[in-house]
C-alpha cells in the first residue's frame, strides 16, 4: 500500500517511514499542512497519516478541505492533545481514526491495518486473476491452490498489479506506487523485482500472466497481451 505521512517532527516521521517501509509499504513523507494537502490532492494514497499540529495548515483544516475536495483516503490522525474535544474535531473534520501521542509503534501498526483492511474489503476481500489469488488481509497468495511465498517487496508489487489487473502500468507508476515518490526511474530495481515475481507466479503455470510491454510497463492479465 501507499502510504503519505504528514508530520512536522522530522525524527517522528522518518520513524514511521521506516516502520512502514519494513512492513511493505510505499511511504512519503512531507513536513508541513499545505505541501502534505498538494500530495494528497495529487496522488493516489491508500492511507493518510496526518499530525494535527502543523506549520503552514494544520492537520483540522486539511483534513476537511481534502474532504471537501472529493479526497476520500482513509485518514488517521496524529496529535500530542489527548482531549475528548480535539478527538471530535478531528474526526467530524472527516479523520476515520485517531491516535494521541507518543504512542507505540505496535498500536500505529495496528491501527494502520485496521484502516487499510476496512478499505481493502470495500474494494474487495481476495484478489483474484485465473487462479492467482491475493488474499490482502492474511497476505497469502497462491495459485492453483499451491501456497506462493513472496518477500515483502515481491507481495507489494504483486498486490498493486492485481489491484490494476489488464491495466500498462510504468515503471514510473510502478516506481512511485510500490517504492515513494523519490523513486530513481533509472534503477533496473524494478526489472529485477519482475523477474523475481514472474519465475514465481508464472513458472510452471499456464497462461503467463505477466507480461513485458517493451517501451511502456508492465501488465498483469490472463489474457495475450497487446503486440
Amino acid at each position: 500500500m501507499k502510504i503519505l505521512v504528514v508530520e512536522d517532527e522530522e525524527r517522528v516521521a522518518h520513524f514511521i517511514q521506516k516502520g512502514l517501509k519494513e512492513e511493505g509499504h510505499a511511504v512519503d513523507v512531507s513536513y508541513d499542512g499545505e505541501d502534505g494537502e498538494f500530495l494528497a490532492e495529487v496522488n493516489d494514497y491508500d492511507l493518510i497519516i496526518l499530525d494535527l499540529m502543523l506549520p503552514k495548515k494544520n492537520g483540522i483544516v486539511v483534513c476537511r478541505e481534502l474532504r471537501a475536495s472529493g479526497v476520500a483516503t482513509p485518514v488517521l490522525m496524529l496529535t500530542a492533545r489527548d482531549s475528548v474535544e480535539d478527538k471530535v474535531r478531528g474526526l467530524d473534520a472527516g479523520a476515520d481514526d485517531y491516535l494521541p501521542k507518543p504512542f507505540a509503534f505496535e498500536e500505529l501498526l495496528a491501527r494502520v491495518r485496521a484502516l487499510l483492511r476496512r478499505q481493502s474489503d470495500s474494494k474487495s476481500p481476495v484478489l483474484k486473476l485465473a487462479d492467482l489469488e491475493l488474499d490482502p488481509i492474511s497476505r497469502r497468495v497462491s495459485r492453483r491452490g499451491k501456497a506462493i511465498r513472496l518477500t515483502t517487496k515481491e507481495y507489494a508489487l504483486l498486490e498493486y498489479l492485481m489491484r490494476n489487473q489488464d491495466k500498462v502500468l510504468s515503471r514510473t507508476l510502478i516506481g512511485e506506487h510500490v517504492w515513494d515518490m523519490n523513486f530513481d526511474p533509472e534503477s533496473n530495481v524494478i526489472d529485477v523485482y519482475v523477474s523475481h515475481l514472474r519465475a514465481k507466479i508464472d513458472k510452471g503455470y499456464e497462461p503467463a500472466l505477466l507480461h513485458t510491454l517493451r517501451g511502456q510497463g508492465y501488465l498483469l492479465s490472463d489474457d495475450s497481451p497487446p503486440v
